[in-house]
């Protein structure tokens, strides 16, 4: 490696350690395994995404105490949906963590 080329490296891996974190978009393309795909060239894989728990599916259970008894609301909410999980579509934001080897799913996209 020439003194010219090593000054470069030196000047990249500079610049890349002031911006730490990179926000990209991207698509799930498959559930299980997750897959998100970045852009035509780029599909990552479980092994590559941190999930937070804003992407996770969560459900409640509405059962509740009525005259000494446990019921279920309308008998149809035990186990209700607050959150989905991500699905087959969704646009999701992503964070790159620096050095590209792994990537945060923030959330989903809405709009």
């Amino acid at each position: 490696m020439s003194l010219v080329d090593l000054i470069k490296n030196v000047a990249v891996k500079a610049v890349e350690a002031t911006n730490p974190v990179h926000v990209l978009f991207g698509t799930v393309v498959s559930e299980k395994p997750l897959e998100v795909q970045i852009h035509q060239k780029l599909k990552l894989t479980e092994e590559f995404l941190v999930i937070t728990e804003r992407v996770t599916r969560y459900e409640v259970n509405l059962e509740h105490n009525h005259d000494g008894g446990t019921k279920a609301l309308s008998g149809m909410l035990t186990d209700t949906p607050i959150r989905t999980g991500l699905k087959k579509g969704d646009k999701v934001v992503l964070l790159r963590v620096q050095g590209g080897q792994q990537f945060v799913v923030l959330d989903k996209v809405v709009k």
